[in-house]
């Protein structure tokens, strides 16, 4: 087979292939992850951010226009450095592509220049080893031997080709990848994505799997909508129409009169054909005519309304629910009970649960931002793989007043909380204070390994306690008190370090904080410990030393 160019169909029907066979590798990607921590969740990351554009995307034999709804789709679904890389690359390729209708050898290339491109400037410190080196690599490789004969597949082959050499030598690029014996998850996550791409060219169709709900696909509330409320904004519907050669059916169908007579019945019209089926969006107070219309032509194989009152409706509350206006409003990831409640009364504004291997998405922070009244936003992660997701969705929102804080941990969180002076008129002294609060804290994470593991001089195995220091494994052992101590013997200050403070893990028992206060007081008298219920998933213990 022999494809010289594609149009936004067949991109859209390339992509959609590409994420089913990435969920069929789902499991197989998260595994990949080099740290003994039940969080690995490169694959689940990748799935919900290409899955966001996919569903966000608007159908369109326009390949351009196709991939600009695609990317902004991503874009707002990003989760994870691996999401935020991945959206980062197709916003490039959209942007290459905008003005392409259809898509040639020429115009592929270009797009995956531009894609690695873009996801390159997106990364503070770009690090070699992972879906950067491997997107830049496989069509640095190729460049030279793309030709207006050559067809799409010969490219995409050979794409994937070179990348999976990169990919290869990822752990040659990268100690830590080595010594764990793996390859970079992400990048071969993408390049699950490009293979289903080309299954799809040579006929190979996926079927794909649910994909799980979203944090804004939250159920309807019925009671936005009740016998006293107004009704003028219609219904949102979508179906796709297969249409029948049967005598019932009018075969005489024409796409331009098909529209035309749509519009008698409402606006925001789309209509793509392909084949036999009918795609159609349109936004009408009568959706029972729409349909009668449309079942002249054939019957449906999907159909979608929604109540758009209801969402009009939603929108208006979340303004009126919008907090009193302040000078600064601080919204803050974190993930448990305990840890929540904290937050809230430390005079976080809006609290998003980190959950236990759901990275919060871009849409969720700019969802925040639209729910705060303030002159400037402070935004604490509290976790490393959502400081990119934060900082695109500051980009998104198109607002100069948020400051993302870059604490990556709810004990830095929590010390930059502390040093807020709420009272104070001086909003940049107040998020100097902020800053200054995640500097010098080490963070101590305790809990089990969840696989064996083996780096430099550190190796555990399944079921072991273990202890990390700011994100790097320092103690192994089978008593969890004696990691944590001897992992806080390691850090060069620690006879410097005043507070101490304990996040209690859900699950974990409550008389474990008297065991684990007296080995602190016997080993560092001096220090003030603190404890707290944090409820927080993964790790029994999250300690932060100030």
């Amino acid at each position: 087979m022999s494809t010289k160019r594609i149009n936004g169909i067949h991109l859209e029907k390339m992509l959609k292939n590409g994420l089913a066979f990435l969920q069929q590798h789902e499991e197989e990607v998260n595994r990949l992850n080099v740290f003994p921590v039940p969080d690995g969740d490169t694959g689940t990351n990748m799935v919900l951010t290409l899955g966001n554009g996919t569903r966000y995307a608007k159908s369109s034999e326009d390949a351009g226009a196709y991939l600009r709804t695609l990317s902004d789709g991503m874009l707002l679904g990003a989760r994870g450095n691996s999401g935020v890389i991945l959206s980062q690359f197709f916003k490039g390729l959209a942007v290459e592509l905008s003005r392409c209708p259809v898509i040639g050898p020429g115009e592929l290339r270009n797009g995956l220049i531009r894609g690695y491109r873009t996801a390159y400037e997106a990364v503070v410190h770009p690090v070699e080893g992972t879906i950067l080196s491997v997107t830049r690599e496989g069509i640095e490789h190729i460049r030279t031997q793309i030709t207006r004969n050559s067809s799409i597949e010969s490219i995409l082959s050979m794409y994937i080709a070179e990348m999976r050499k990169t990919l290869s030598f990822t752990p040659e690029m990268l100690s830590v990848l080595k010594e764990a014996g793996v390859v970079d998850s992400g990048a071969y996550g993408f390049i699950l994505i490009v293979e289903g791409m080309l299954k799809c060219l040579y006929g190979e169709v996926i079927d794909p799997k649910e994909l799980p709900r979203q944090v804004n696909e939250a159920p309807v509330d019925l009671s936005l909508f009740n016998e006293n409320s107004k009704f003028t904004d219609g219904y949102c519907t979508e179906f796709i129409l297969q249409r029948l050669v049967s005598s019932r059916y009018e075969q005489d169908f024409s796409k331009e009169n098909f529209i035309s007579e749509l519009r008698f019945f409402g606006n925001s019209i789309a209509v793509v054909v392909d084949g036999m089926r009918v795609k159609v969006h349109i936004h009408t107070l009568y959706p029972s005519k729409v349909i009668a219309f449309a079942q002249q032509y054939g019957e449906f194989l999907t159909f979608k309304m929604e109540n758009m009152q209801v969402q009009h409706n939603e929108r208006d509350r979340i303004v009126e629910k919008k907090k009193e206006h302040k000078p600064l409003a601080v919204i803050a990831v974190v993930n448990g009970e305990g840890v929540k409640s904290l937050f809230a009364n430390f005079g976080c504004d809006i609290v998003i649960d980190g959950g236990v291997t759901m990275n919060t998405s871009s849409a969720e922070f700019v969802e925040a931002f639209e729910k705060v009244d303030a002159d400037a936003i402070v935004v604490l992660p509290n976790n490393p793989n959502i400081i990119l997701a934060a900082k695109q969705a500051v980009e998104l929102s198109k607002r100069s007043d948020i400051t993302v804080v870059e604490s990556k941990s709810v004990a830095q969180g929590y010390f930059a909380m502390a040093m807020d002076i709420p009272d104070s008129d001086d909003v940049r002294f107040r998020i100097s204070q902020m800053q200054s609060g995640i500097e010098n804290i080490s963070t101590i994470s305790q809990t089990v390994a969840s696989r064996d593991y083996s780096y430099h001089e550190i190796s555990c195995r399944k079921g072991d306690e273990i202890a990390l220091l700011d994100s790097e494994i320092v103690s192994v052992g089978s008593d969890y008190a004696k990691t944590i101590i001897d992992t806080m013997a390691v850090i060069d200050d620690i006879e410097d370090k005043e507070t101490c403070v304990l996040f209690r893990g859900k699950g974990v028992p409550e008389e474990r904080e008297e065991e684990l206060y007296e080995h602190l007081s016997a080993r560092y008298p001096m220090m003030e410990s603190e404890f707290i219920n944090g409820g927080q998933e993964i790790y029994h213990w999250i300690i932060g030393l100030a």
